[in-house]
């Protein structure tokens, strides 16, 4: 029995000085020799920053920036007019003197509201654009946030297995010394030895979900896979009280940017159907022509000297005219009809954007709300109580009415607590970035 006592005395007293005043999601995680190179409580990267970051460098977002910059010079390229026409033309009599020289221009006059229509459907295609970007910008800093918040949930478990296992160590080279001393049975050193290499074997797995959770966060915000990132933050934010589902339900109704980009888009069909009306009306276009004619025959005739000469004409003649498009047999019907298609279209995807945005805000918050209630389960009646049996295991085994395979087995109970309780915690804060996607309001979470 003593010599049961002394193991467990030394390996749970230590174990449980961090068990017992370690609470999950404070400021900082535990200090760590494998953590210090993930995770900086003092010059790490905040969650913020990396969304800042990512907006700065994610070369797809920077790429829909470029979309919108091209819409805008598609814009400027709509409210030109049109080009004039010159033609120039040279006739030459075949064996013979004869000549004629046109220059001639064409301006078209763009009438039926052809020209204002072009441009009101490229100002909206720019306007739609700029709010897509706008979605796709909300989109990324949530994303950002999930990966942030995954990246610290495993964090927290690399640290709590690294603590488990240096406090299982220490037990394990109290229990190699007393076997030496022949005051313990080399049994119970095996076994302690085994739970040592499983924890080891867990901290690897760890420590690679650390690593691919902070890859996936670099390529995220642009980094390349070397570059030098560790994190600061925490999963359990200081934040105000939400507001109620329908106060957030109108607020997101109105400011989420897919939203108003279904409505420009319904607007955009409208100006569409617009141009195809306009394409379909009256148009014309001025035109004027010079010609310099020069003919004669092979007679001769006298000038005005009474000189014999050669028989020539030259003329100048100046043309000036209309032409004229009668929209008689086409008058643009089938693309009329398809911009109607299409604006019916866009208002279904209106009312399908809305609708979707009270489901999403609804089903946000009924996770945040059960996540919520989960982990102050966990915090409250489930980590108090594994902490409790863990240690009546431990009495008994002293007692000797429990065996060391006993208190292992309770431990990896109460691992496996601890484990679930960190996962309460991701949950939560990934339900709150969710309820900011849904809303689109970034001020949800805690800075």
């Amino acid at each position: 029995m003593l010599k049961r006592s002394l193991l467990i005395i030394l390996a749970f007293a230590v174990q449980a000085s961090w068990f017992g005043s370690r609470a999950l999601g404070q400021d900082t995680l535990p200090p760590t020799d494998t953590l210090s190179r993930y995770f900086d409580p003092k010059s790490g990267m905040t969650v913020d920053q990396a969304v800042a970051y990512a907006l700065s460098h994610n070369t797809e977002f920077l790429a829909a920036r470029r979309e919108v910059d091209a819409a805008r010079a598609l814009v400027k390229q709509a409210a030109l007019r049109a080009n004039p026409m010159i033609e120039v033309a040279r006739k030459e009599q075949l064996n013979g003197p004869d000549n004629q020289t046109m220059v001639g221009g064409t301006l078209p006059l763009e009438l039926g509201g052809r020209r204002p229509a072009r441009i009101l459907v490229a100002q909206r295609e720019l306007e739609m654009k700029e709010r897509l970007l706008v979605d796709r910008e909300r989109l990324l800093a949530a994303e950002v946030k999930t990966k942030f918040g995954q990246a610290l949930g495993e964090m927290l478990k690399l640290a709590f297995t690294e603590n488990l296992l240096t406090t299982t160590d220490r037990g394990y080279r109290l229990v190699r010394a007393r076997v030496t001393e022949g005051r313990t049975a080399p049994l119970e050193q095996n076994m302690v030895l085994v739970e040592v290499n499983r924890i080891k074997s867990v901290r690897e797995t760890e420590d690679g979900k650390v690593q691919i959770a902070l890859l996936e966060l670099r390529n995220l915000i642009g980094m390349t896979p070397e570059e030098p990132l560790r994190l600061r933050g925490d999963l359990n934010p200081a934040v105000e009280p939400l507001p109620s589902v329908a106060v957030v339900t109108q607020v997101a109704l109105n400011q989420r940017p897919d939203v108003q980009a279904a409505r420009v888009a319904e607007t955009l069909a409208e100006a569409q159907i617009e141009q195809a009306r306009s394409e379909g009306r009256f148009d014309a276009s001025l035109s004027t022509r010079y010609e310099l004619m020069n003919s004669g025959f092979p007679q001769r005739g006298f000038d005005d000297t009474g000189a014999l000469v050669p028989i020539n004409n030259r003329m100048h003649l100046l043309t000036v005219g209309v032409n004229v498009y009668l929209p008689v047999r086409n008058r643009n019907q089938g693309a009329v009809e398809a911009a109607v298609a299409e604006k019916e279209a866009a208002t279904r995807r209106r009312e399908f954007a809305e609708l979707t945005v009270k489901r999403e805000i609804a089903a946000s918050f009924a996770r945040y709300e059960q996540s919520m209630k989960a982990a102050q389960i966990y915090r409250v009646g489930v980590r108090d109580q594994a902490n409790a049996n863990l240690e009546v295991v431990r009495q008994t085994y002293e007692l000797g009415s429990k065996t060391l395979l006993d208190f292992i087995a309770e431990q990896r109970r109460f691992i496996e607590v601890e484990s679930s309780f960190i996962d309460s915690l991701l949950e939560t804060y990934l339900a709150r970035v969710d309820i900011e996607r849904a809303t689109a309001s970034p001020n949800l979470i805690s800075k």
